[in-house]
């Protein structure tokens, strides 16, 4: 059997000082995530990222550069994530979509607020995207090619 990483995608999206987290239900209770969630088959990364936000928070996300590739494992499922990381602009917001199942709301939260938080993360991936994002790291999305 060949051993194969979950690939998934991230949107950190700030405005006034806050950052965009969903608050999920989850195996082990209430947790907080970026919009965030899983490649599918014949989908681009930044197509990706782009649905999953909108499924997660009804905002329009439009990626405008990467902020970095991530992988990590989780303790005690095995499992490990190649996380791409992207920031971007909001361009709109959908008040009558419904939000995916398990999504209990979107979050505006601070960077305080988002460290206090810390033991309901669902990956110490969020605060990590986050501080490079603060940090000014950027790649540009040229970076990225999809073919097909």
């Amino acid at each position: 059997m060949i051993w194969k990483p979950n690939v998934t995608v991230a949107a950190v999206v700030e405005r006034d000082g806050k950052f965009l987290l969903v608050e999920e239900e989850t195996e082990a209770g209430l947790a907080f995530n970026q919009p965030a969630g899983h490649l599918e088959q014949g989908e681009s990364l930044l197509d990706a990222v782009v649905r999953e936000a909108l499924e997660e928070t009804a905002y329009h996300f439009k990626p405008t550069c990467l902020v970095g590739i991530y992988t990590w494992q989780h303790p005690t499922k095995g499992l490990t994530y190649l996380r791409f990381a992207f920031a971007g602009e909001l361009r709109g917001w959908d008040a009558d979509r419904a939000l995916d199942e398990g999504i209990v709301a979107a979050r505006w939260l601070s960077l305080d607020e988002i460290k206090a938080t810390r033991a309901r993360h669902r990956s110490p991936l969020i605060l990590r995207g986050i501080e490079d994002y603060l940090a000014g790291q950027r790649g540009p999305l040229d970076l990225l090619v999809h073919y097909g």
